[in-house]
């Protein structure tokens, strides 16, 4: 196998390869980034034969088509995901390559599914696989696991917490901008748009992390997951940026026009002042606490079997790169191995196989904390 991972010289992007390397069946690897500093990059990258490192600007579709067609399946990690998503998987249609990302923006997962891409990706028999990460992606895999499980299901609950000691780059533009105006959620059988970064509650973690405030986030799971899951009354999607301090000025931000899109002008420049608070969340002070070197998920699945209430919860914690990279990378072997049948545009839920897949997760140092919790349902 040939994979052509964008954004490659990125933590995620190589959070995928460090995995690929290790198969048999990948026979290269190629990291197309737009900074081609080998400093950046893996000792273990750096020294395997099977990888290469390619200059690459996304947006520059002959030679993204160029590397496209000597691949199998090209891998985005570049993001964030509403500025890339779309034109990167317009040209591996083009090209009739398989794809795989791990967009977190909603914008684009809607996109991809209502626009041509669904429409040619299907006609050219290639697979566009959306959201492959941690969140979405392997949360996405255990709702599908779960929901196997029951007759009914009426309640999904998804939360998520990253440590900002763990973020860098594009992951700061997708934090700030998954808070902006209305976010989807899924709520008494119809998408809902809510403001973000409102409904706060509280959610308890896996250490280190603990018990952490969470709020709506704009995240594509509440539009994909009633696609599959039928008949599910809610899907809400909830997340928050550690240590606390983060998200209370992420949101005093918004409510005092830090994060404002539309430029002003200033002394003749016509400045954004998303861009400017973008710049200064980059350049946080050493000093300043940034939390533990951890990131976790919750997943709450509630419905019904055999005339009783069940509700199953799992949890994850770990460090963010592997815990996005591993997905992606076990997405594409799968998909190398022809376990991917569906065609067009499609999320994890829809075409990816729980139990091999957290089979994969476990055998690579996964640890899933699970419960079941059984109660009766009596009717008069």
């Amino acid at each position: 196998m040939r994979v052509l991972i964008l954004g490659g010289a990125g933590g995620m992007g190589q959070g995928v390869a460090r995995d690929l390397i290790k198969q048999e069946s990948v026979k290269k690897v190629v990291l197309g980034d737009i900074n081609t500093d080998p400093d950046r990059i893996n000792e273990k990258l750096r020294s395997s034969q099977k990888v290469s490192l390619e200059g690459i600007d996304i947006n520059d579709r002959a030679s993204l088509m160029r590397l496209m067609k000597e691949v199998d399946v090209v891998i985005n990690c570049a993001g964030p995901f509403y500025k890339t998503a779309i034109p990167v998987a317009s040209v591996a249609v083009e090209a009739k390559v398989n794809y795989i990302d791990i967009c977190d923006d909603y914008e684009a997962t809607k996109t991809l599914f209502e626009s041509h891409i669904d429409r040619e990706a299907k006609d050219a028999g290639i697979t566009v696989l959306t959201g492959m990460g941690s969140d979405p992606g392997t949360n996405n895999v255990l709702v599908k696991w779960y929901a196997d499980k029951l007759d009914k299901v009426d309640e999904i609950s998804l939360f998520w917490i990253v440590s900002i000691a763990e973020i860098q780059g594009a992951a700061w533009d997708h934090s700030l901008h998954m808070v902006l105006g209305k976010v989807p959620q899924f709520i008494e059988g119809k998408i809902e748009y809510v403001e973000g970064g409102t409904g706060e509650e509280v959610a308890e973690f896996l250490e280190p992390l603990g018990v952490c405030k969470v709020r709506y986030v704009g995240h594509p799971q509440p539009l994909t997951i009633p696609r599959y899951i039928k008949g599910v009354k809610k899907v809400e999607i909830k997340g928050a940026l550690i240590p606390s301090w983060v998200d209370e000025l992420i949101l005093l931000q918004k409510e005092t026009g830090f994060l404002g899109t539309e430029p002003l002008n200033i002394r003749g420049n016509a400045i954004s002042p998303y861009e400017v608070t973008l710049k200064l969340w980059e350049r946080i002070p050493e000093k300043r606490d940034r939390g533990p070197q951890a990131s976790g998920l919750k997943v709450i699945v509630k419905g019904e079997r055999d005339g009783k209430g069940i509700t199953y919860t799992a949890d994850m914690v770990g460090r963010m790169a592997p815990g996005t990279g591993l997905p992606a990378s076990i997405a594409a072997l799968m998909m190398y191995e022809g376990l991917v049948k569906e065609k067009g545009v499609v999320a994890p839920e829809g075409c990816i196989e729980p139990e091999r897949f957290i089979g994969e997760m476990i055998k690579r140092g996964a640890r899933i904390h699970q419960s079941e919790k059984i109660t009766s349902i009596l009717t008069f």
